[in-house]
């Protein structure tokens, strides 16, 4: 049985957690869950301190009365394995499980996620759990999913411990076998830190200046697989207990710590926590990023948005509400990224803890509020597009993002701290959004073939590897688009013999004399406009400048590499500038929108599957637009389903249209 077939749709739902409640407000529960069309809910994320009471006691009668009574309502649950947070009695008999944050602090339990990931104790104890777990619901009728952990290195993403720096040797040993190769990939010998055996290494703890940065950035690495071996001991054993079950866990959007891309082969769905600001304008702009790269990761499938706020959340320093209409189309825009679940935390609003004041599916003042109205109103259109959930989103433009140069280019001791990966990324993704073109959001590594266009944001870290790949499909007739300060470094954080930008020197058709970081503030003139930020005195070597400085420095060129065509940015230009270098690249690489025409602030994005084309439009403004189809289209939103040429979408608004066929949408 697929995904699709399990939950008849699309999901809707969010995270249930009764224990927090009397039981008797479980029957008004189920019975505005069924009212509301929600179909998946997350159970037991925080279970642990309840089913095991005290060390191999465990007692499941309470859950099993929750998932008895969300069965008989059709719902179904993405049982947690209640790892997320260790109950008090783990801590208290066995503190060695504790995380030790990287000045020596022992951090304390009466939060969550209070445990050390190399920890063996903690490991055990969790492994114990989801056996006794896995072995008590298989078969149950309301399991469809199991939800491994949650949130992984939100609060402890590093652990600096003894048993972590004995982790940590253990991973150098299998990643180097000796300890001359480590000397050699860290460059030991400046500052005299060589090393004669793998047992004088420790993590990078609180030293007096700045740390080997291959050190760090390989700890990073380390950190990232001791949390990834925690989901896998508990995936494994559910896959032997309960193989015909989906695993999956959720992701924070653009969390530095935990590297996507590495985790998610490991699961059957891609699930994505997700957040935007509703006092940022362009909020909208950086979840797209994030789904984007979350359907990427898994290859294009459908992903699961496992979590976001019906209205405020709790935890920033001011917590705007989402104002009327905001929540459908930012729940919408996540199916138009490829989502085939709209998840919320959580069901009903919590009394006490540190969550009450985010926001919930029921809030404190009930269900006779505009927030469940909405929600409501949001289950009923979901559940009408059945045919939408298993079909998927294609793109002939990728922009490309990896973890390791993210980890390597925000260490200390570098030209400026003003360059962020995932502002860099947006400075790109966000003119692509603005005009109208689909993008998949990928690895260095991934296949690239199927693309027109392929775009480099900063990709400071590059592997010889990774870059002869993006040179040989440069060569074989792909358009290349590149951004300043890429191909600095090799994967330990050497520079690239030569310099920047190392082996991408030949298909971009230039070197990099010297980095010029702006002062704060600092703007230079460029064209008819302006850039900051940064610059790089280039020498050109083939290739043609397209732009320049008032000084003739190039600001933008182009190589002909091979049949294809290679550019380079060397600054950050303005938005206006942006979008114009962008238009051309796209223009000469044959890359369209998803629809053209569209008016400011619409997004159009497509899915396909079934022998039905989807398109989906959002408006992410306050003002209504109209957009013109080039061909009828039948309106899935609208009562009888009418073909239509013309949509006017109100502020904040939604259609959803479809024909049955197979030509193109635009």
């Amino acid at each position: 049985m697929s995904f699709t077939d399990r939950l008849g749709g699309l999901g809707f739902g969010g995270d249930y957690n009764p224990e927090q409640w009397p039981d008797e407000v479980r029957a008004e529960d189920v019975r505005l869950m069924t009212e509301a069309g929600v179909n998946l809910v997350t159970v037991g994320v925080f279970g642990w301190a309840r089913v095991e009471p005290a060390p191999d006691k465990y007692d499941f009668s309470y859950f099993d009365a929750v998932m008895d009574e969300l069965a008989a309502a059709g719902v179904t649950v993405d049982l947690a394995t209640m790892t997320a947070s260790p109950p008090p009695w783990l801590a208290t008999e066995h503190p060695e499980i504790l995380p030790v944050t990287q000045s020596g602090t022992v951090l304390a339990p009466g939060g969550r996620q209070h445990y050390c990931p190399s920890s063996p104790v903690y490991r055990d104890r969790a492994a114990k759990l989801v056996e006794a777990l896995a072995t008590h619901y298989q078969g149950h009728p309301a399991l469809g999913f199991w939800h491994v952990g949650n949130e992984y290195g939100c609060h402890v993403a590093e652990c600096f411990c003894e048993e972590s720096a004995r982790d940590f040797r253990r991973w150098l040993r299998r990643r180097y076998g000796d300890v001359e190769a480590l000397n050699a990939a860290w460059c030991t010998d400046f500052w005299s830190q060589r090393y004669t055996s793998f047992d004088q290494i420790l993590p990078p703890r609180l030293a007096p200046t700045y740390a080997n940065p291959a050190q760090q950035l390989d700890f990073k690495s380390f950190s990232n697989e001791a949390l990834r071996a925690c989901f896998e001991i508990e995936a494994a054993i559910l896959r032997r207990v309960t193989p015909d079950v989906p695993v999956l866990t959720n992701f924070l959007a653009h969390h530095k710590p935990v590297d996507l891309h590495s985790w998610a082969d490991r699961m059957d769905i891609v699930g994505l926590d997700s957040y935007p600001d509703p006092f940022c304008p362009r909020s909208h702009v950086a979840a797209g990023l994030a789904y984007d790269l979350a359907r990427g990761a898994h290859g294009g499938d459908p992903w699961y948005l496992v979590e976001q706020a019906p209205s405020a959340v709790n935890w920033r320093r001011r917590n705007g509400v989402k104002e009327p209409g905001l929540m459908r189309l930012w729940s919408w825009q996540a199916i138009a990224h490829g989502a085939d679940a709209v998840l919320f935390f959580q069901w009903r609003q919590s009394r006490g803890g540190a969550e009450k004041f985010h926001s919930a599916m029921v809030p404190h003042a009930g269900p006779d509020t505009r927030v469940h109205r909405e929600v409501a109103a949001l289950g009923a259109e979901l559940a009408a597009v059945p045919e939408l959930a298993g079909t998927r989103v294609a793109n002939d433009v990728a922009v490309l993002f990896d973890w390791n140069s993210w980890w390597a280019l925000e260490l200390d001791s570098r030209p400026s701290d003003g360059l962020k990966a995932v502002d860099r990324a947006l400075d790109h993704y966000g003119p692509l959004f603005d005009l109208g073109v689909g993008v998949d959001v990928l690895p260095p590594g991934a296949d690239l073939t199927p693309y027109r266009l392929v775009v480099v944001p900063n990709l400071y870290l590059l592997t010889d590897e990774h870059a002869h790949g993006l040179a040989g499909y440069v060569s074989a007739g792909g358009h290349l688009l590149v951004s300043f300060f890429t191909s600095v470094v090799d994967g330990n954080d050497r520079v690239h013999p030569g310099g920047c930008p190392g082996p991408l020197r030949e298909a971009l058709g230039l070197r990099v004399e010297e980095f010029r970081p702006a002062a704060e503030g600092e703007v230079f003139l460029l064209g008819d406009g302006t850039a900051d930020l940064w610059r790089e005195d280039v020498r050109v070597e083939g290739a043609d400048v397209l732009l320049a400085f008032p000084d003739g420095t190039p600001a933008v060129t182009r190589n002909r590499f091979g049949t294809g065509t290679a550019r380079y940015v060397t600054t950050r230009p303005d938005e206006k500038i942006m979008r114009a270098v962008l238009a051309e690249a796209l223009a000469e690489a044959g890359a369209e929108p998803v629809l053209r025409g569209l008016p400011d602030g619409v997004q159009a994005a497509a899915r396909t599957g079934g022998g039905a084309e989807f398109l989906l439009l959002l408006n992410h403004t306050d003002e209504a637009r109209t957009v013109d189809l080039p061909h009828p289209l039948h309106h899935l939103l609208a009562p009888g389903r009418p073909e239509v040429e013309q949509v006017t979408l109100h502020p904040r608004d939604v259609a959803v249209l479809a024909r049955h066929s197979r030509s193109e949408v635009s």
